[in-house]
């Protein structure tokens, strides 16, 4: 008998098993870019736990295991912004990225708080060569609004879409 996938709302207790996935999903993304220093490779553990206190986050388990997270926060403008979403690389491509993306929106969309109640958009950001990344997030309406070049190597690209 196999086990199945849940997903729920990540808390305080969860931060340590995020962070050592998050430090597993993002040597990829380093590679890709040639830069071991980006900060989901160099955030602490407070520093996680911190977002996680400010914002909202889910986490999806296989058994006990974290096998997948994101992280989001609704900024004073209605700006829901919804980062590190990370799939470990054995569960990749199996829908878990857009189970979670769906779970943070409904989040916001299904809000009984006021101030959660006033998401106007969902906005996140990956770099120019995470074909991966850019794919799901269309797939999932997001469309790009803004890109950043932050080096020879990097341009950041914005998605966004209506809440």
């Amino acid at each position: 008998m196999g086990l199945s996938v849940t997903i729920s709302a990540a808390d305080a207790q969860d931060a340590e098993h995020i962070l050592k996935l998050q430090y597993l999903c993002y040597q990829g993304e380093a590679e890709l870019y040639g830069d071991w220093s980006i900060e989901p490779l160099t955030q602490s553990l407070d520093a996680l736990r911190t977002e996680l206190e400010e914002g909202y986050g889910l986490v999806a388990r296989l058994g006990d295991e974290v096998v997948a997270s994101v992280r989001a926060r609704l900024d004073a403008d209605g700006t829901v912004r919804i980062a590190k979403l990370i799939v470990h690389p054995r569960m990749q491509r199996h829908g878990l990225g857009g189970r979670l993306l769906d779970g943070i929106e409904r989040h916001y969309a299904t809000a009984t708080d006021p101030e959660a109640a006033s998401a106007k958009r969902y906005q996140l950001f990956t770099g120019h060569r995470s074909e991966g990344n850019l794919r799901l997030y269309r797939s999932k309406g997001y469309a790009q609004v803004a890109a950043q070049e932050l080096g020879p190597k990097l341009t950041l690209v914005t998605l966004e879409k209506a809440a």
